[in-house]
């Protein structure tokens, strides 16, 4: 690895590691997962199956993000 993309590994790495990144990289997954999803079942063009997709995961990605601070401080970790 380059000097660059070994920075940038530990960077993603480091930032993925608290809440907040897990959270992202989440939303980022479950909008992809969902655009396909709604594009198989109803045959909605990317762009409108996109549109429907985010709602959903935006929402849930801001309760899982609560709900991980919520598990950590109860659990001791933080």
């Amino acid at each position: 690895m380059t000097e660059f993309t070994s920075g940038l590994h530990n960077t993603v790495k480091e930032f993925a590691k608290g809440s907040f990144g897990l959270a992202l990289i989440f939303f980022c997954g479950h909008v992809l997962i969902a655009m396909a999803v709604v594009k198989v079942m109803t045959g909605a063009s990317f762009i409108e199956a996109g549109a429907v997709a985010l709602v959903e995961p935006a929402i849930n990605s801001v309760w899982f993000y609560v709900l991980h601070k919520i598990y950590k401080k109860y659990r001791g970790i933080e």
